[in-house]
């Protein structure tokens, strides 16, 4: 897959445009490989995530996003920077196709395992990462983004104006050697393997940045 045609500028672009509105880190950015094929594996619970992720990646990335975002003038925008639509709530063998071409290509995809906003701490992984990485043998970058708030889907719901986020890359790791046997218990495995790395992940990142306070109600509990 060749570099998509508004990739870069929109990559230039992001850090200054975010960084007017918040008041950003970037850490660990050096962990993310400059070449071949890589997956950013990031937690979900704002609007901001997206952007967020994209913009401070040091390389550009193919991101998932919901089909019905590619609609009206953002249709062509989002495939211009190589976003790939996915399909919620069933099989979707075309984002499939599609991210093992990224990753064929020796580029970066993004996603967010947990397949929607929820409380961002990576409970629910979706099998759909663990078979792309068996399938492309690409390593896993762990992202934790700190400081975006409560969940939320709208615009009304973003951080609020100078707010202070953080963006925490990790080492990158290969969930499992692919035997080419790639049975629902072996994916199943596989995905169990990479919730335990990117939940360590998240609260050595709210370590690092001092945000333990910040650890919702739900993993306090547990």
């Amino acid at each position: 897959m060749t570099k998509p045609p508004l990739a870069g500028a929109a990559h230039r672009i992001g850090i200054p445009l975010l960084r007017s509105f918040w008041r950003i880190r970037s850490l660990g950015t050096h962990h993310v490989p400059l070449g071949g094929p890589v997956i950013l594996a990031g937690n979900h619970t704002n609007f901001a995530d997206g952007p967020l992720l994209y913009a401070f990646s040091p390389r550009p990335v193919h991101f998932w996003i919901k089909q019905e975002m590619f609609a009206g003038p953002l249709d062509p925008v989002l495939r211009g920077i190589g976003h790939i639509p996915v399909s919620r709530g069933s099989a979707d063998r075309g984002m499939i196709m599609n991210s093992l071409t990224v990753l064929k290509a020796g580029n970066a995809l993004g996603v967010f395992p947990e397949g929607t906003r929820g409380e961002g701490d990576f409970a629910e992984v979706q099998h759909g990462l663990a078979y792309l990485a068996m399938r492309s043998g690409a390593p896993i970058v762990p992202v934790a983004c700190l400081g975006t708030g409560d969940r939320g889907a709208s615009i009304g719901a973003l951080p609020a104006f100078r707010a202070k986020i953080d963006v925490v890359y990790g080492k990158p790791f290969q969930p499992v050697e692919d035997t080419g046997t790639r049975s629902r218990r072996a994916v199943a495995e596989a995905s169990e393997r990479i919730r335990e790395r990117l939940t360590a992940h998240l609260h050595e990142a709210r370590r690092l940045t001092g945000r333990t306070h910040e650890v919702p109600a739900a993993d306090a509990a547990a």
